[in-house]
């Protein structure tokens, strides 16, 4: 087990599934199985009713683990280290966390936009330039 922070923008979802669904206590399981134990892999889409509900919000075939892909490329978005993303992760593995850094339109105009400030600062100020007609010299008789 392992502590992440959670963005706030869900926290008002997070505390009134909190009160309508999990038992008091600190150490009260957030999502439990019909028993109120922990889910199983192997009865977990059956005990959820999975298929139903990512048809109900208009995502069919949408996988529990699409969830955490979701997640994990957001948060490699950030701009977060890949260190801070695999401890975020509680993953080990440098192959793992390179799955989140997807390339984006987004990444590409933050990046140009990063160059285009150490440019302008890098640079001297612009020297104006006069335009000179080229005339061409007569050449000499011999």
């Amino acid at each position: 087990m392992r502590t992440i922070a959670i963005p706030s923008a869900i926290t008002p979802a997070l505390e009134l599934h909190l009160a309508q669904y999990t038992g008091p206590g600190d150490d009260a399981l957030i999502f439990t199985g019909s028993r109120g134990g922990t889910f199983r892999w192997s009865n977990f889409r059956r005990a959820t009713n999975w298929a139903d509900a990512t048809r109900k919000i208009g995502l069919p075939g949408l996988h529990f683990h699409d969830l955490r892909h979701t997640g994990n490329t957001l948060a490699a978005g950030s701009g977060v280290s890949l260190r801070d993303l695999m401890e975020r992760m509680g993953n080990d593995s440098v192959r793992a966390a390179m799955i989140y850094q997807h390339s984006t339109a987004q990444a590409d105009r933050k990046i140009a936009d990063a160059m285009n400030g150490m440019i302008g600062e890098a640079t001297v100020p612009a020297v104006e330039y006069t335009k000179r007609t080229s005339r061409r010299r007569p050449r000499s008789r011999a």
